[in-house]
């Protein structure tokens, strides 16, 4: 979770957690010095994000395949495929 959402009602029933060996972590939201901070901190240790890349025209595959659980990373939309 990212940012404060108050108090949760009802209370978060933590056995399905501790039983399916799952966690939760929060964190407020930082501004904008802290994320270029997060940004520097990454550059300068080489860490990236693992994606894959899809053409617009591919969209309706890569949902298919969202549902099968048939996706390593991320998708990102190219945007030069809109043009075509």
């Amino acid at each position: 979770m990212v940012g404060f959402l108050g108090n949760l009602e009802p209370m978060l029933n933590t056995a399905p957690l501790v039983l399916g060996r799952k966690s939760i972590a929060g964190s407020l939201i930082g501004g904008i010095a802290e994320t270029q901070e997060l940004l520097d901190f990454c550059g300068q240790h080489n860490i990236v994000s693992e994606i894959e890349l899809i053409k617009m025209q591919d969209i309706n595959q890569a949902y298919e395949r969202m549902l099968k659980s048939d996706v390593r990373y991320r998708f990102v939309i190219d945007m030069q495929s809109l043009k075509n």
